[in-house]
């Protein structure tokens, strides 16, 4: 089914009719949707967002419950030395409180007095929790807040690869329509040269018209069939660029057939007005993906430095077990049953912990530094960008105007040189200016579409072509 579905959409499909391949045309939108969603880079931007979550789902395994058991046993020469077993079920909470349930039972000949308990064992339920350093922020809660974070920022850098890739593929796809137009530009006027040449050749055949004018207009066929081909060996280039950014499902490249065409129409359809554009760029310090990477970055940063401020105090952690034989009695608080401790430890110089908190705050002055530049620097770009979609709105204004002029100057000599009052030198004059008026106007389109796709890409805006992968 996959091999079918290829064939329709992207191969050229030969039809013997008349000794002629028929064409099939790949549209500008088909070709962007099926680079979104089958390229490697696209790909590997979806894996970088997964390993994201993947880093999310790993610090959240801090916070799981565990259960321990402890058992060891030693015999010697029929003396039994010791039987210990001692379980523990761990609950740790966000707030650095952690949740304890425990049993212990344990004998032996020669037991450790301090592990001596009832036959039936005992059970303990309590608290263990830090007071100072690692009250307000510990490495789980830290490391959670980061990979909340490092989520935010892989999602933005996996659109920015996205919108990277999709303008590297409408750079491709531009200059092969481009292309095509040309070649379209050049068969009209070949088509014409040899029309031109066919009746100049018979009036000199009749005497009508000196013979040296068939050398002229032979020469002016030779020089567009030399651009022709110029053109084809072009345009051949530019399609093997584009099939590099086709792909199909599990990874298959896809390689364009002589007969796939590119659209050509829309290069002119799609030069709308610039304020249509202008709406998005209000868009710019709202979502843009590279200024939401580096946020999230400057976030992780800051966690990492109310870690490091919190290390700064000293380390006391407290411990309270209530301790019972009887399962039943859990439920019952008994002061005198009990198993405590208390953990403290400061060091006295505070070297290490002060060089790691000067160590983040600059990292995070680095890191602001970085976003205000870039927020500055996408500002600037996006205001040039819109700057030159205006002048070439109006270069392209300009340019269909003078090819407008060119045609009647054209048709004008081609008029004139009927009754005999022009030569074919300056209708070959005339027909060369049109001709560069053409491609300049061609160029023109181009060169405005590839603007607009700098200016997406700037913006971080990825086009949505997912419905256009269904037709």
């Amino acid at each position: 089914m996959r091999l079918i579905l290829a064939g329709v959409l992207f191969l050229q499909v030969l039809i013997l009719n008349a000794q002629e391949t028929q064409t099939q045309v790949l549209s500008y939108p088909e070709f962007l949707a099926y680079v979104k969603q089958y390229h490697p880079m696209v790909r590997q931007a979806n894996l970088q967002l997964e390993m994201g979550e993947a880093e999310l789902l790993k610090a959240r395994g801090a916070f799981d419950p565990k259960l321990e058991v402890d058992y060891s046993r030693k015999e010697f020469k029929g003396t039994e030395y010791y039987d210990v077993l001692n379980s523990t079920f761990k609950i740790p909470t966000w707030y650095g409180v952690e949740l304890k349930a425990g049993f212990e039972q344990n004998k032996g000949a020669y037991l450790n007095p301090q592990r001596k308990v009832p036959p039936e064992g005992l059970f303990a339920a309590g608290v263990s929790l830090s007071i100072a350093q690692g009250l307000i922020m510990d490495k789980r809660r830290a490391a959670l807040r980061s990979a909340r974070a490092l989520k935010e920022q892989t999602e933005a850098e996996k659109n920015l690869m996205i919108a990277e890739v999709l303008f590297e593929a409408s750079l491709a796809y531009l200059n092969w329509a481009r292309l095509q137009k040309e070649l379209e530009v050049y068969q009209e006027f070949v088509a014409n040269a040899r029309q031109r040449s066919d009746g100049i050749g018979r009036s000199a055949a009749f005497g009508e018209i000196a013979a040296i004018d068939t050398v002229e207009a032979g020469i002016a066929l030779q020089e567009r069939l030399l651009q022709l081909e110029q053109t084809k060996v072009k345009l051949l280039k530019q399609k093997l660029e584009v099939s590099t950014f086709l792909w199909l499902d599990n990874n298959v490249p896809v390689e364009l057939q002589p007969g796939t065409v590119p659209e050509v129409d829309f290069l002119q359809d799609e030069v709308l007005e610039v304020q249509t554009e202008k709406g998005v760029k209000n868009a710019i310090f709202e979502g843009h993906p590279k200024l939401r990477a580096l946020e999230a970055k400057l976030k992780a940063l800051r966690v990492e430095r109310r870690l490091k401020v919190n290390k700064l105090l000293p380390k006391i952690d407290l411990e309270y077990n209530f301790i019972t034989p009887e399962p039943e009695l859990i439920d019952y608080f008994d002061t005198s049953n009990y198993k405590a401790g208390l953990n403290v430890s400061f060091p006295l110089f505070l070297r290490k912990e002060r060089g790691e908190l000067k160590l983040a705050e600059y990292k995070i002055e680095d890191a602001s530094l970085e976003l205000e530049l870039n927020r500055r620097q996408i500002e600037n770009k996006v205001d040039g960008l819109m700057q030159e979609l205006d002048s070439y709105v109006e270069q392209i204004r300009l340019t269909s105007e003078m090819v407008e002029n060119y045609e009647r100057l054209l048709n004008a000599e081609e008029r004139k040189f009927s009754f005999g009052e022009s030569s074919l030198f300056l209708i070959n004059s005339r027909e060369t200016k049109l001709i560069q008026a053409r491609l300049k106007q061609t160029e023109l389109f181009t060169k405005f579409l590839t603007t607009r796709a700098q200016l997406y890409r700037s913006l971080g805006v990825i086009p949505d072509v997912e419905a256009e992968i269904q037709q």
